[in-house]
Formats: structure tokens, sequence, C-alpha cells
């Protein structure tokens, strides 16, 4: 068969085309900082920015260890309203779960405690004030993560060093690891994710190391090689880590091998200072929060 030249020209477009796409679509995230992109009030003044999710629509969700400790803004960095004074102890982990529930850490109190949006208390695990080793407690607990039927991953991190599963609706289930160096031990969980594939990533701080389980505990890899203070995947299921020794953010690719790096000790726009827990929204940006530096930058997604 014959291709006249008029059809062999629009071959070549068509194939090119699809192989700019394709190339697009196997291009690494690249970002830029956004100096001055939170808007508070003067009367909010900042501590240890220790965590940060994204709800619906773009809200953003800062958690920090000052007053209000949970603050809410819109997907454009302007204050909202602030919650959480009269029941959070210490700001740890913050996440939102499947419908739009407020999780948070709070390492002070030794409890895991589950919000509304806009601050009304649903659910409250663990015992106010009382560290423990019991299924229903928590010596510090650091992250909490969400499994694919409403599973509730919870880093037990500073005291206990092991993972505590429970149910949909707060029911134990089982738990796993102990503190030590070998392969399913953990020195600090410090984060949790559970990934596209139903994964359960914990970076497991002081061993500089992400375990990968599976929903049950089993280990079923191992990524060393930096210290994993916060987890966050974006919606094209890549896995970025706030490195709080390295002052860094890292991308990993599918081996959990470090593809892509930004950042270095400082304070200028795009530097950090302890970063400690990061959360990536809808078109792709990530929130850091830094510990030292006592702020939240974003990072805009570059686009080709």
């Amino acid at each position: 068969m014959q291709i006249s030249r008029y059809g062999f020209a629009v071959l070549s477009v068509l194939l090119s085309m699809l192989s700019s796409c394709g190339s697009a679509a196997g291009e690494l995230p690249d970002f830029e900082a956004a100096p001055g992109f939170f808007q508070l009030p003067d009367s909010i003044q900042l501590g240890a920015c220790s965590g940060v999710a994204i709800g619906r629509q773009g809200r953003i969700f800062l958690f920090h260890r000052g007053q209000p400790p949970v603050i809410c803004c819109d997907k454009a960095g302007t204050f909202q309203r602030g919650w959480g004074a009269d029941l959070i102890h210490t700001a740890h982990g913050i996440r939102i779960d499947r419908d739009g529930h407020v999780w948070v850490t709070d390492i002070g109190n030794h409890r895991v405690l589950k919000f509304t949006p806009d601050g009304k208390l649903l659910l409250a695990l663990g015992t106010l004030g009382q560290a423990g080793q019991g299924n229903t407690q928590f010596d510090k607990p650091t992250d909490v993560g969400f499994g694919p039927s409403g599973e509730i991953y919870v880093a037990d991190g500073y005291g206990n060093s092991r993972i505590v599963k429970f149910s949909p609706r707060g029911a134990f289930l089982h738990s796993w690891g102990r503190r030590g160096k070998q392969p399913g031990q953990f020195h600090l969980p410090h984060a949790i994710l559970v990934d596209s594939h139903g994964r359960v990533l914990v970076g497991d701080r002081e061993n500089d190391r992400i375990q990968v389980f599976d929903d049950s505990g089993k280990l079923l890899q191992i990524w060393p090689g930096f210290a994993p203070y916060g987890l966050a995947q974006d919606r094209q299921g890549h896995v970025f880590v706030a490195d709080g020794r390295a002052h860094k953010i890292l991308l990993l690719d599918k081996r959990g091998k470090v593809a892509r790096s930004w950042g270095s000790h400082g304070k200028k726009t795009g530097q950090f200072q302890l970063p400690h827990m990061l959360a990536a929204d809808a078109g792709g940006n990530l929130i850091v929060g830094e510990i030292t530096g006592q702020r939240f930058q974003k990072l805009v997604r570059k686009h080709p």
C-alpha cells in the first residue's frame, strides 16, 4: 500500500505528537518556591510548623505549635479560620481522609483525633495525657495514614516504635514492629503513607530508611539512604520525602532511590530549616512545613 505525500505528512505529525506526549509523561516533576504565598493575620505567630494537609476544594490545613494549632486557608493561601486550641497540646502530624475529615496526632496528649473540617471533634484514639503500650494507647504518636477501605494506620512513633492498625470506626485490629535496627523494626516511625498500590510506607527516621509493608505488616522492601521525616504522594503516584536532616525535599523513583531533590539549609525562599512534613495538592504543587524555620512554603510545580 502506498501513502500519499499528504498522508505521510499527517502520519509524521501524529507520530511526533505521540512521541512528545510520551516524553512529557516520563519527565520528572520540577518546582520553584512561591515567596509570601500564605496570608495570615498579624495575630497569628507561627511556632514550629509540623504538618500540612490539603482537603476538598484545595483548602489547606496548616498545623503548628502555636495558637490556634490548626490554621485553615483557601487554595490561594488566604486565612479562613483557626481552631483546636482547647483540644490539642502539641502538634505533630495532620492528614485528610477520603471523606474530608481532618486527623491530627498530638504528641503532648498521646492521642489521635478526628475532626470535621470546621474543628468539631468526632473521634479520639488514645488516653488523654497518658502514654501507654496497650492496644488503644499511644506514646507520642507521630502520623496517621488511611487504607483503601478506610482503615486507619497510626505511626506510634517516639515511645512505642510500632504501627497500629484500626478499623474505619476506630476498633483495634493489630500492630507490628518494635524498637531496633533490624528489618521490620523501627527507630522512630515518624511518617506513614498508604500509597496508590495499597502498600504501607513507613518513614523509619532514625534508621534513615523507608520500610514498605503490605496491609498486614509483612515487610516487602527497604529503601535506605535518607531521613524520612515526612512522606507525601501526588496524584501521578510520585512519592516525596521531607528529609529534615539534609534540609531537602526528595523525589523517589519506583525503586525508592532519590531521583531528584530541592533545597538546602538556609532561610531564603526555596531553602529549608528542618522540613518536617509536606503535602501535594491536586495540581501537583507541594506545601512544606519547617520546624526550625517556623514557616510553610509552597513549591509550585513547573509545567513544560
